[in-house]
């Protein structure tokens, strides 16, 4: 649970410190403002909600590594990305967007904190425990972190400790180690194709650079 309450408050209080001038530059997502991957954030955090507080009677049918799936490149054309984007133009101005995101994300990180890690829920036809609903989610927020700072290099970066155990997430779920040269940091941006590899990074990576991307959802 403290990767999941680390990772959640740091990335609120990255979007918190945020200038309104910075809503509108570009974030890591391709295709989305900074403006449209907080709206992103928003409607993340109201998934935790609905999905705390959705029991389940069910076995467990994923955990924290098969909860994510190899998903295809993000180009930002898809429908419900182009909603994310239309909905984060609704509120106008930054400071709505900030509120709703600190209302709801708030919410959202009490939830974590109240809920039995060993609780079953259930989200997408699936069934977790809230234990690894939560800890699958580390990735999510560390990438999207990410993503928040890609262009705003005063922004603080996502928690080392998220960082880390990002990396050996996404490590269990693409079923493959990136080299200990690479940062966790390096090991998220280029495993999931936020950016490419450097000539010496193809170099170190040999047969796993033929694999890459890794883009998870």
């Amino acid at each position: 649970m403290d990767p999941f309450s680390s990772s959640w408050s740091a990335l609120l209080t990255a979007v918190a410190g945020l200038s309104d001038e910075d809503f509108a530059r570009p974030s890591g997502c391709a295709g989305w403002l900074v403006r449209d991957l907080v709206c992103h954030l928003v409607i993340d955090a109201q998934d935790v909600l609905i999905t705390l507080a959705t029991p389940s009677d069910g076995e467990p049918t994923r955990n924290a590594v098969t909860y994510w799936r190899v998903v295809e490149t993000p180009t930002g054309d898809d429908p419900l990305d182009a909603l994310i984007v239309r909905l984060a133009a609704a509120y106008e101005q930054p400071w709505l967007l900030k509120f709703h995101l600190d209302d709801v994300g708030s919410a959202a990180g009490r939830a974590a904190a109240l809920a039995d890690p060993a609780g079953r829920v259930g989200t997408q036809d699936q069934v977790l425990t809230a234990g690894d609903y939560l800890s699958a989610y580390v990735l999510e927020w560390t990438l999207h972190h990410l993503d928040l700072v890609a262009h705003l290099p005063d922004a603080p970066p996502p928690p080392a400790g998220g960082l880390g155990y990002a990396r050996q997430l996404l490590e269990k779920v693409v079923a493959a180690t990136f080299p200990t040269s690479f940062t966790d940091r390096d090991a998220l941006l280029v495993g999931t194709g936020r950016r490419a590899p450097t000539a010496a990074e193809t170099a170190a990576l040999g047969g796993l650079a033929a694999r890459l991307p890794f883009p998870v959802g």
